[in-house]
């Protein structure tokens, strides 16, 4: 553990981007950079640190924001002194490539099949913009690119355009990202008032985390503090296939709406199972005061939202050991790409449509790879070792039980709806951070 000055949030040095919930709707863009001359991509920094908004003067009313993240590979290749590139954890200077067993990307989702250049050693830096439509999306997105004119030594390699419409739903027909937490010292508000707010190291380097210590940060200190990871996958979603599979399967239509919400964790306007486990609530969804107002402690056994369903595999809440879910809290920023399936379609039109999925936490090891390990691709916390999550668990020929009384219902040869395409582990620094190494002379 490291002992740093203060414990009080420095949110003029934290990245907005990396705390601040998205506008609804959205329209963004992530836009990769390989960098071939260390100056010029230390130039690039320079340029845009003054257009990154801190936390402590975000516009909410704006809601227009820019983010930019370094790989392991990014560092290097911006000759961050090797001394301090030792201090990242193992698992970020691997990158997610090289994790691809522990992640359980294995088959379609290895990374022999991932979209080019998404998993070489050429993607250094990514820049995230994001606002509420296209218009002021197009602004941002300009003053990126003016800031990259006259530095061919930086090259855009990848670009992902992406987006969320007013009803928020993710491909597969389900309003997304609901469940966001508290932390301390932000003002942010989470969603879910009987979570107590975590504590802000589980987010941000530099900070007591939950456990009552402050993780090892990178060094120097300038370095580490008031960074964060993130992790970006480009999730392609088979969602014909999974229509079908549920249709097949259903003795009627509402039988097959209530399949799809036993898989998912809730239904398709947001509603929870475990506060409408019987049919969807609209009204109930369209609430944000009370769409994430839950526990599963008064559902052991599974009656009203499945021990195994996704949102509960993703956050347990209090049907794990006391404490065990906050230690693996992750804020995920879920977005769409590519056009939407048409309602009731269950023929695959070729189309690419996803979810790019984006994890932001101080714990690349003990947050995202945990959940992604231990809680998605493995059963045994919920007592079924052989089930893993039937959304995105890579099932092959998977299973899912729906506990129900008398007797459970067994949903089997589940195939993988969702693959990885690719992405990367990144390191958002504070601004001091990014000035200090724009400001590196070597």
């Amino acid at each position: 553990m490291t002992t740093v000055k203060g414990n009080t949030l420095e949110l003029d040095d934290i990245q907005a981007a990396a705390l601040e919930p998205r506008p609804t709707p959205y329209a963004g863009s992530y836009l990769a950079l390989r960098v071939d001359d260390r100056r010029q991509g230390r130039e690039l920094l320079r340029r845009l640190t003054p257009i990154l908004d801190p936390v402590a003067t975000f516009d909410p009313q704006r809601q227009v924001s820019l983010a930019v993240a370094l790989s392991f590979q990014g560092l290097k290749a911006l000759d961050v002194p090797a001394e301090s590139l030792a201090t990242f954890p193992p698992e970020f200077q691997e990158g997610m490539a090289a994790r691809a067993a522990e992640l359980g990307d294995v088959g379609d989702s290895a990374p022999e099949n991932w979209e080019g250049p998404l998993g070489s050693e050429d993607v250094h830096l990514v820049l995230a913009a994001l606002a509420p439509d296209d218009a002021r999306l197009e602004t941002i997105v300009l003053l990126a690119r003016d800031a990259l004119r006259d530095l061919p030594g930086v090259v855009p390699i990848w670009q992902q355009d992406v987006h969320v419409g007013p009803d928020e739903k993710e491909p597969f027909g389900f309003r997304d990202s609901i469940g966001q937490p508290a932390i301390e010292g932000t003002g942010i508000p989470g969603t879910n008032r009987q979570e107590v707010p975590l504590k802000a190291g589980e987010f941000v380097l530099g900070y007591e985390d939950e456990t009552g210590g402050i993780e090892d940060i990178p060094q120097p200190e300038v370095l580490g503090r008031n960074g964060t990871y993130v992790v970006f996958r480009k999730l392609h979603t088979r969602v014909a296939q999974f229509r079908r599979y549920i249709r097949d399967r259903a003795k009627d239509p509402a039988d097959e709406e209530l399949i799809a919400a036993k898989f998912v964790g809730r239904w398709p306007s947001g509603a929870p199972l475990s506060l409408a486990p019987d049919k969807d609530d609209p009204e109930l969804g369209a609430d944000p005061a009370r769409n994430n107002d839950f526990m599963y402690g008064d559902d052991p056994q599974g009656l009203k939202c499945p021990v195994g369903a996704h949102a509960r595999r993703m956050n347990p809440r209090d049907a794990v050991v006391t404490g065990e879910a906050r230690l693996h809290r992750m804020i995920r920023r879920g977005t769409t790409y590519g056009p939407p399936l048409p309602k009731g379609e269950v023929e695959d039109d070729g189309a690419d449509r996803g979810i790019m999925f984006a994890f932001v936490g101080a714990h690349l090891a003990r947050q995202f790879e945990f959940v992604q390990r231990q809680w998605l691709n493995d059963g045994k916390f919920i007592g079924a070792p052989e089930e893993r999550d039937p959304l995105v668990g890579g099932n092959a020929d998977g299973q899912f039980t729906v506990p129900r009384e008398p007797i459970r219902r067994r949903f089997k040869g589940l195939p993988p709806f969702v693959v990885n395409r690719g992405g990367e582990y990144c390191f958002m620094p504070g601004l001091s951070a990014l000035r200090w190494i724009a400001d590196l002379d070597t």
